[in-house]
């Protein structure tokens, strides 16, 4: 299968593998799924980095995925026009293009938010 992780589950799987949540470990280490990151959580790290809020070097996160195999998902207009068929339960630009990107891609988007699994869609929440 295709999974698109959320950025927390990003830097948790890069930063702190052990605070992963069971599930979400076990489909990181199972060699039958792809893995994908999304431009969108780069941007999100670097964002959170540039204000204080966060000490992840952004370029250091990328390299780390991509070193550990995870595929990068470019951000599309496919992808931003699909943001307004989303429902409204929060204002999160980055949970938003995630989403909506997992629904074009027809991946599941791997999450630990429990506001994103509200969601209507391929979102599992572990």
């Amino acid at each position: 299968m295709r999974f698109l992780l959320d950025t927390h589950l990003l830097i948790w799987a890069a930063v702190s593998p052990d605070r992963l949540p069971a599930e979400a470990a076990g489909i990181i280490e199972s060699p039958s799924n792809d893995l994908y990151f999304s431009a969108a959580s780069i941007w999100e790290v670097a964002i959170k980095t540039g204000s204080g809020a966060l000490q992840l070097d952004p370029s250091v996160l990328r390299r780390a995925l991509l070193d550990a195999d995870y595929h990068e998902l470019a951000i599309t207009s496919s992808h931003t026009a699909r943001v307004i068929t989303l429902e409204n339960h929060h204002k999160d630009p980055f949970d938003r293009i995630l989403i909506a990107q997992a629904m074009e891609e027809g991946m599941e988007l791997l999450t630990h938010d429990s506001t994103v699994a509200r969601y209507q869609g391929p979102i599992r929440f572990t």
